[in-house]
């Protein structure tokens, strides 16, 4: 057994590996289309019976305002559960603009007082990565729950500190921003992935492009320093840790296990602006059993975007755009029901479509593929159950401490076993994902193979 690979076998319960047969066994007519070559993967929508509980709401604070905090805010105002209580950022121009998006909320330049707000029941982190450790182990220390997005941070010693103190800190949520862990599209694919449907994987293939400089102007020199942090690799983990993290998690997720070993390169190729931060790379993560996945991403050119191909035996499996199809080789099972279902082409290829959250598989013929409404993003799904978790984690504590006391031990079991939280990852996950980015951003540099250690995945 690899690195890891019982963690992720168990993988905290939320999903279970399952074989060939007994996925065909349990699956709905949908999912056993998703079975057959071609075809379209997508979750079924909740039902009535699983709709949410009565909304309760949260006190939350964002820390960090840049672009992305920005993003996060658009995304608390859809969910319920969210109460933006204050947004915190030391630069006024960024208070300024965010606070347009909440304006209910507070207005603070220093993350300390929003700390020292006793209504406030959670936070989100989203400043530079560089910065997380000090925010967020004041915030566990003055007892809120953390949202700290990911990596936690550039060095293996501040992201060890961050998740040994979620660790210390049981009674409160810590979620690392592994946004994907958390999307429903995901769950099920992890489920179908884990089936054996498309054979034994041998390996993946995942990029992300955007022609940007990811270069910001600022006023002044000192400021242009602050805001391009991603810029100096004092306090970058570059393309494969600020943008490439949640694709390699993903691979790690599906692949069942942690990399043995990473390789790497880089270069500045076109941005000639005195950066030192390659503007392409590409790294090769090898995985337990031979499967590897090659990650690329460039800043020069922004063709297919971002997508992921994983390819096995039988079937490979292509995701893009908050969807996924499964193209089959020659010689895979087949199953008869293919002459029913869509047809979408991509390039040279014609996959079989499935839209699994149609009533009926007859009726998919009749819709234009441009007229599905786009699903949520990922991000929205992860702030979501960091909030209803939050809630449910605040209100087992009360209910166990009041009937048997302060027991840290048996509360500890409690809150891992005796909940039903909904799916995120935890701190152990973005411990990992953070050590991995480090150590691909490390060979890309370097130009060479570096070959993981297994303490350095674990926790002391």
């Amino acid at each position: 057994m690899g690195m890891g690979q019982e963690r992720f076998m168990n993988d905290n319960g939320n999903h279970t590996a399952l074989n060939r047969r007994d996925f065909l066994r349990g699956g709905s007519l949908a999912t056993l289309a998703a079975l057959a070559g071609g075809i379209r993967l997508r979750a079924q929508p909740a039902d009535a019976e699983t709709a949410p509980p009565p909304v309760q709401k949260v006190k939350v604070a964002v820390i960090g305002l840049g672009t992305w905090g920005r993003e996060l805010l658009d995304q608390l105002a859809r969910i319920p559960q969210a109460d933006v209580a204050a947004v915190c950022d030391h630069y006024p121009a960024f208070l300024k603009r965010a606070g347009a998006k909440a304006p209910h909320a507070k207005r603070v330049e220093d993350y300390k007082a929003v700390l020292a707000e006793d209504e406030i029941k959670a936070v989100i982190v989203a400043t530079p990565t560089h910065l997380h450790k000090e925010i967020v182990l004041a915030a566990l220390a003055a007892g809120k729950h953390v949202y700290c997005e990911s990596p936690l941070a550039v060095t293996l010693e501040d992201a060890k500190a961050i998740a040994l103190a979620a660790k210390k800190h049981g009674r409160q949520v810590f979620q690392p921003g592994l946004q994907l862990r958390s999307d429903p599209q995901e769950a099920f694919l992890l489920q179908f992935v884990r089936s054996g449907a498309a054979g034994k994987w041998a390996s993946g293939r995942s990029q992300w492009n955007k022609k940007t400089s990811w270069r910001i102007s600022a006023p002044n020199p000192e400021r242009e320093k602050v805001m391009n942090w991603r810029l100096d690799p004092a306090t970058s983990l570059g393309l494969v840790g600020e943008v490439g993290l949640h694709q390699i998690d993903r691979a790690s997720w599906y692949f069942n296990g942690l990399p043995e070993a990473v390789s790497g390169r880089g270069a500045v190729t076109f941005w000639k602006d005195g950066r030192t931060v390659a503007d392409s790379v590409q790294a090769v993560f090898e995985y337990p059993g031979g499967a590897h996945l090659s990650f690329e991403s460039t800043l020069v050119n922004s063709f297919e975007s971002e997508t992921d191909i994983y390819y096995g035996s039988d079937a490979a499996v292509m995701i893009r755009e908050g969807a996924a199809w499964m193209f089959k080789e020659a010689d895979a099972p087949l199953l008869g029901w293919e002459v029913y279902a869509r047809k979408d082409t991509f390039h040279k290829e014609t996959g079989i479509s499935l839209k699994m959250d149609a009533s009926k598989l007859t009726s998919q013929g009749d819709q234009d593929t441009d007229t599905v409404e786009a699903p949520d993003p990922p991000i929205f799904f992860a702030l979501q159950n960091f909030l209803r978790n939050t809630v449910e984690v605040t209100q087992a504590v009360e209910d166990f401490v009041s009937i048997y006391g302060d027991d840290e031990e048996a509360l500890a079991e409690h809150l891992t076993k005796g909940i039903n939280k909904l799916p995120a990852a935890d701190y152990l996950d973005g411990y990992r994902a953070t050590v991995l980015a480090i150590k691909a951003n490390e060979a890309i540099v370097k130009g060479e193979r570096i070959v993981m250690r297994p303490e350095w995945y674990e926790l002391a």
